[in-house]
């Protein structure tokens, strides 16, 4: 069954990927990519998506991520990679292919550690003690938790306190003009505590001017990603900016 999932199995759909990196700005460092799909021109997901039958999402949400890992690969990426999984994705016969995709990515020369696994925020509404108990086993291959889009209001501090991901992501809609709202700074600075007292790396996204970034780093956070740092480079790692 699981020659099914082999990104092979969709050629006959042209697709690829953008590499958006995330850096730690005390190192002053990329410590991370986050893989993005993309079509072949460009496009976005939604219009890749859109040639794929219901049916086969998961099989080619797969088929993504090993046909990422591979251009991962030839690109010379170092650091960690960060995979978009979906619950039902996780859920699958207990994390079958979260482990496929650690093992495609040993076989191409990463290490175990450097596989992050990324879900957003509203996929933990339903069934969080599974997704909790696939996790934790999960981790015990040395696989990386970040949970996306923290903020939206979906599941909120009771999720965190059930997962504590290693990484969260602030939500860019909570982050934009954080610098010139009061109340967003204030919720910030409530999550940066309980992160630090969890021993959870926050990481803010969507970063975007050096205003955001200057009230951002006075909490604490070390982790961006953002266009003020760069742009998604569609198949290739674009450089990027480090502010002082």
């Amino acid at each position: 069954m699981m020659k099914n999932f082999r990104s092979s199995a969709f050629q006959h759909i042209e697709f690829t990927h953008a590499f958006q990196p995330v850096i730690d700005i005390d190192k002053r460092e990329v410590v991370s990519y986050e893989v993005l799909l993309r079509g072949k021109n460009n496009e976005l997901p939604d219009a890749v998506f859109s040639k794929v039958d219901d049916k086969d999402l998961m099989y080619f949400d797969q088929a993504s991520r090993e046909k990422a890992l591979r251009l991962a690969k030839k690109l010379g990426v170092n650091c960690a990679v960060s995979l978009n999984f979906s619950s039902g994705d996780i859920l699958f016969e207990n994390g079958l292919l979260v482990e496929a995709i650690q093992d495609i990515a040993v076989e191409l020369g990463f290490t175990s550690k450097q596989i992050t696994v990324e879900i957003t925020e509203k996929d933990f509404i339903s069934e969080l003690d599974l997704l909790s108990s696939t996790l934790d086993r999960l981790r015990r291959r040395a696989i990386k938790i970040s949970i996306d889009d923290f903020g939206m209001g979906y599941s909120g501090l009771s999720m965190l306190a059930k997962i504590q991901p290693d990484i969260l992501k602030l939500d860019i809609s909570l982050l934009h003009d954080i610098d010139r709202k009061g109340a967003s700074q204030s919720i910030v600075k409530a999550i940066v505590e309980v992160c630090l007292d969890l021993a959870i790396e926050i990481l803010a996204e969507g970063v975007e001017t050096q205003s955001e970034l200057d009230f951002l780093r006075a909490t604490g956070i070390s982790l961006y990603q953002g266009y003020l740092f760069a742009k998604p480079g569609f198949e290739c790692l674009p450089k990027v900016y480090i502010p002082e």
